[in-house]
């Protein structure tokens, strides 16, 4: 099965949310993860579980809250009393999809639980290490509105995750037709697989051999290097950023149905890879949500539009 179906099963399921699914798959393929920051009710859950359903992957869904305990993601020692042992009890986070909800909700210290599955794609625990399952793929949700009681996310933690986008708000025709298919029922649970986790394998194999030249690696590492440079950047897109970057631009143009990158995709992306990386001057960060984001589109906006687009890319 190619992606392409798998999309429009996604789009059908998600009315109207295209390019957050195309997004999401990419970063599936590409090996990464993905943090959905936006408004309630807009969908950021119904991805996650509908991209699970389809593609026949183990979930699990953690509500993050400020009394979640790190062990409560990872698991832990667990005595057995017939056994007269300490044994690990695998906790959610060994399922091959996870949706963290509300993950600004979660203290510092079970944020930071996340990061070496996340990085390392395993569970250290008692000096003993245990591997995740593959593919392993988290999907973090972040509510900006309403403040209270939450930890945000520092930059460490957020440049853990490959790409982060809003879902928005449907347009009325959108609206309209989910009232047509879902208010009377969801069929969403019901919904067949079209694929398996060893196809997702098979893709991200299919994946690394998209074409990347050197004049699109060129136009990537000149954007975050002039990202760093920008006056109103007080932190600018790391290295690591950077190799993501070019890994996820792989997926996104083989799940487009190419064996080459182009210019157009690196433009696509910059926002979702970098936007929630840039540290913006001048106050912003106290700003509301609709106001830090625009002012990131801006300077991202401005940064693109300072790099000269390279013309010889096709291979």
């Amino acid at each position: 099965m190619a992606p392409a179906a798998l999309l429009d099963k996604l789009e059908w399921l998600v009315v109207g949310k295209r390019q957050p699914a195309v997004w999401t798959v990419a970063a599936l393929i590409a090996g990464g993860h993905v943090l959905v920051e936006d408004v309630p009710g807009v969908a950021k859950t119904r991805l996650a579980q509908a991209l699970a359903r389809l593609l026949d992957l183990t979930f699990a869904r953690i509500q993050a809250t400020p009394d979640l305990l790190p062990s409560d993601i990872t698991g832990g020692l667990i005595f057995e009393p017939v056994a007269g042992t300490m044994e690990f009890r695998a906790g959610p986070v060994f399922h091959q999809l996870v949706l963290i909800d509300e993950i600004n909700r979660a203290t510092p210290r079970t944020q930071s639980a996340l990061l070496e599955a996340m990085e390392e794609f395993q569970v250290s625990a008692d000096g003993v290490t245990h591997v995740l399952p593959d593919p392993f793929f988290v999907v973090a949700t972040a509510n900006p509105v309403e403040m209270s009681g939450t930890f945000p996310l520092p930059e460490a933690q957020k440049d853990r995750f490959l790409l982060s986008f809003a879902m928005g708000y449907p347009t009325v025709e959108e609206e309209m037709e989910m009232i047509r298919r879902f208010a009377a029922d969801d069929p969403l649970p019901r919904e067949p697989p079209v694929a398996n986790a060893a196809e997702v394998l098979r893709w991200r194999a299919e994946a690394r051999k998209v074409l990347v030249s050197e004049a699109v690696s060129r136009y990537v590492v000149d954007l975050a290097q002039k990202s760093r440079q920008h006056p109103q950047v007080l932190l600018g897109a790391s290295p690591r950023a950077v190799v993501q970057w070019i890994r996820v631009l792989k997926a996104y143009a083989w799940v487009q149905g190419r064996n080459y990158a182009t210019p157009d995709d690196v433009q696509d992306l910059m926002p979702v890879v970098l936007g929630h990386r840039l540290v913006i001057a001048g106050g912003v960060r106290g700003a509301s949500f609709h106001e830090r984001q625009q002012a990131v589109r801006d300077v991202i906006g401005e940064v693109m539009a300072q790099v000269p687009v390279p013309v010889e890319t096709l291979p």
